[in-house]
């Protein structure tokens, strides 16, 4: 005969330990990781631990758990139009959300526009209200759930802005029938009025020519970065802003005298080029938050002698050492001019770019490098020589969020993951 066992209290050290506890960070049940643990941290550091999963202070009070993050990459995935224009939705929620489970130590998300005709397509994410401010929050608190830093990258498309986005057709302008502004006078600004494509063979109809900004103009679209930037720190509750100065958008077209053709105080001379960027700089800085950078250490138009170099990415990382507020320049390439080279796309192509800026600013910058990154052993060997501090991961990262994880197996590390998913790799009773 089967005795009857009676449920008794569990033992007080019993439900302590073992009563799950729910995440403060966000409104639905979420059980909080063992500890606290933050994602992507290792489980054991020592003198061992490869410098890709060592954590990496920024500024005080500022940690990554490792040097891998997630680099900025346009979804094209938000409402055009109404009261939601810009907002991240629920696909961004899911879409970032993977990434903060699976070990990534820090996620930049993507390029979100500070003003409505900076967007590079009109389905493109904004910052330049409230309400997208508060629409990010959510995916900002969940990140903040798994111990995982996350900032918003601030854009304005300049002579880019009214595209396709990619996914349908690159480079290709578009005006108010489809959704654009190309066709509304005075909508598409840059510095000078130089369109990114004047070749309709090799771009179709192209971009439309710019108007060219006023000098208040300039003034203007400084403070709106500067906007953007509270917004995201005080009511999205980002940790870091990135400010997007690569890629042929406004920033960069300020920085080359290929397409920066003005005679006021933002044109001409090399000092008078970078003053529109280091006033954005001081627009967005603060005491609390780091400030990343982003830009195209060269133009790879070696054809254009007004193109932007590297030599010139040199000396514009020590101008940001004097000037301060820059605390991570991310390097990437091209995108200013429509005929550049064709950049190679062998894993690891733009980390000399990354390596000569390291060289020239040392420890006084982090230095994060870009470029199609798949091998957990190539990516700890850059920050072990010192070619860069961090490893932003675009691309395969899409293919498999959990590839810094992937990373750790291959390189001997114990990462922290989200506990819903970490106790089938490492309960003592899955080991088989």
């Amino acid at each position: 005969m089967t005795k009857d066992i009676k449920a008794q209290p569990a033992p007080e050290h019993l439900v302590s330990k073992f009563k799950l506890q729910t995440s403060k960070e966000v409104d639905f049940f979420l059980p909080i990781n063992k500890g606290n643990a933050k994602v992507g941290h290792a489980k054991e550091l020592n003198t061992e631990t490869p410098k890709l999963f060592q954590p990496l202070e920024i500024i005080p009070g500022f940690t990554l758990s490792n040097r891998i993050g997630v680099s900025p990459m346009c979804t094209y995935s938000s409402p055009s139009t109404g009261s939601e224009i810009g907002n991240p939705t629920k696909f961004h929620q899911t879409h970032y959300g993977s990434f903060a489970l699976r070990g990534s130590g820090l996620i930049i998300v993507e390029s979100s526009a500070v003003a409505p005709n900076g967007r590079l397509s009109p389905e493109d994410a904004g910052i330049w209200n409230d309400e997208q401010a508060k629409a990010w929050k959510s995916i900002v608190q969940f990140a903040h759930s798994q111990g995982v830093k996350i900032g918003i990258q601030l854009g304005h498309g300049g002579r880019k802005a009214s595209g396709i986005p990619p996914a349908d057709h690159l480079q290709f302008g578009i005006d108010s029938s489809l959704g654009g502004w190309s066709d509304v006078k005075g909508a598409v600004v840059a510095p000078s009025a130089l369109p990114f494509n004047p070749d309709p063979e090799v771009n179709l109809q192209g971009y439309v020519t710019p108007t060219a900004l006023t000098t208040d103009q300039v003034k203007e679209t400084v403070e709106l970065f500067g906007a953007a930037a509270k917004r995201a720190y005080e009511i999205a509750g980002f940790d870091f802003v990135e400010i997007h100065g690569a890629h042929g958008y406004l920033i960069n077209e300020f920085l080359s005298a290929s397409s920066n053709k003005r005679t006021d105080q933002y044109g001409g001379s090399f000092e008078n080029r970078i003053r529109f960027l280091l006033e954005i700089v001081d627009a967005v800085k603060s005491e609390t938050h780091p400030t990343f950078l982003r830009i195209s250490a060269d133009e790879l138009t070696p054809s254009d002698p007004d193109a932007w170099t590297i030599e010139d990415s040199v000396k514009l990382a020590h101008v940001l050492v004097q000037h301060g507020g820059v605390h991570v320049i991310d390097v990437s390439s091209g995108a200013n001019n429509p005929h550049a080279e064709r950049r190679p796309s062998h894993q690891g192509f733009q980390v000399p770019y990354a390596k000569a800026l390291k060289a020239a600013v040392g420890d006084k910058i982090q230095i994060a490098a870009v470029g199609g990154f798949v091998d957990g052993e190539f990516a700890n060997k850059v920050v072990e020589n010192g070619e860069a501090d961090i490893v932003l991961v675009g691309k395969s990262l899409l293919k498999n969020p959990g590839l810094p994880w992937v990373w750790a197996d291959q390189l001997g590390v114990k990462i922290n993951v989200g506990r819903p998913f970490e106790w089938p790799y490492y309960h003592p009773a899955w080991k088989f």
